[in-house]
């Protein structure tokens, strides 16, 4: 009688389980996780090496895993916040990488290309790159919120120009940095086994995580985003929540493209952080996020990044050549398109509903 009375409750917890939308990425890094332990199990091994400084340093697929996807992740929280209020995307993240890294490097070098010593403090320069990309973020959240263009079509601006705009700050010259403290917050401080970016990574998701719970940010970007008009009744400005969301995404693109140039030193103009805005809108659609705007889930996003991530080392592992990684994450897109899609799901609720009819038939007979 205990374990039938038991079993309702389990098929009911099951079944909540399964509406999460926290429960796709986790499905998702689930099935990588088995592909790798069957195709190579030590795929998860982790070793204390050195680096070339000869500094002890963690190595192994899973530390590659939680670094190269920090940019990812910090680019995801912003994203999140933009999808959610506007109902559209930012593609314009990938070129504002660039001016940000662009902009950090000027401030360093001054007016030479390869300075013997810094001209500025790292502090300033961080500071001064914040300031120039949530600018650029302001810009697009102008022309979403003020002037009502459509997301994309308002980030193409600065998808087209932007490498532009960052090559025209430092004269077409690429400049190089050789003070090795720079390349700390890219890579590993001496005596730190573990890469920089993943505690910076952590702390903007610290940062997030208290912004949404002691604020009414999050409340007010999901209610922006399902009915704007409605939360206008209710005494909320939806142009401005939906400006101030590109300019908190515009401050998570100045972290990512800091990471990003700290990482070599220098910057190229035309490879950096390229396609990284497709990976961060993938991020939100395997965080089950509608892509259509509303209700979000900023831990599902930023689980989805490293989903990505674990995908791209896990292709890599198997020597799928980088050219073809975006068809494999096309592929992805499409499934999850077609998963959140209202007509999917209206389907398969009826497909859930038919078996309780029949049943019901049943016991009516």
């Amino acid at each position: 009688m205990t374990s039938e009375r038991l079993k309702p409750r389990e098929q009911g917890k099951l079944r909540a389980l399964f509406r999460r939308q926290i429960f796709i990425p986790i499905a998702a890094l689930l099935v990588l996780i088995v592909v790798n332990l069957i195709a190579d199990p030590t795929f998860f091994a982790v070793k204390l090496d050195q680096n070339s400084a000869g500094n002890p340093v963690l190595t192994g697929n899973l530390i590659t895993i939680l670094d190269n996807a920090s940019e990812l992740a910090i680019l995801a929280i912003g994203m999140t916040l933009v999808t959610a209020a506007s109902g559209g995307q930012d593609i314009s993240v990938g070129a504002t990488i660039a001016i940000a890294g662009s902009v950090t490097l000027r401030v360093l070098c001054g007016t030479e290309a390869r300075p013997e010593t810094m001209q500025a403090p790292i502090i300033v320069a961080f500071l001064v790159c914040c300031v120039a990309s949530m600018l650029f973020g302001a810009f697009n959240g102008t022309l979403v919120a003020y002037f009502k263009i459509q997301p994309m079509v308002a980030t193409l601006i600065l998808y087209t120009a932007g490498r532009s705009i960052a090559a025209w700050i430092n004269n077409n010259a690429l400049p190089i940095i050789s003070d090795p403290v720079f390349g700390y917050a890219g890579n590993f401080i001496p005596g730190i086994p573990v890469p920089t970016p993943i505690f910076i990574a952590i702390a903007c998701m610290v940062v997030i995580a208290l912004v949404l719970k002691f604020t009414t940010l999050g409340l007010y970007t999901q209610s922006v985003g399902i009915n704007p008009n409605s939360s206008r009744l209710n005494g909320i400005n939806p142009a401005f929540i939906k400006f101030i969301t590109y300019v908190i995404l515009g401050l998570c693109v100045a972290v990512a493209g800091f990471i990003k140039v700290s990482r070599f030193s220098t910057i190229n103009y035309s490879v950096v952080a390229k396609d990284i805005e497709m990976d961060a809108i993938l991020a939100v659609a395997l965080g089950g996020n509608a892509l259509s705007g509303g209700k979000f889930n900023m831990a599902a996003s930023i689980l989805g990044a490293y989903v990505i991530q674990f995908l791209t080392t896990t292709l890599y592992s198997f020597n799928v050549d980088s050219s073809a990684l975006p068809a494999y994450k096309a592929v992805v897109v499409i499934i999850l398109v077609v998963l959140s899609a209202p007509t999917f799901q209206e389907k398969l609720s009826h497909l859930k509903k038919k078996p309780k009819m029949a049943a019901a038939a049943k016991e009516g007979n």
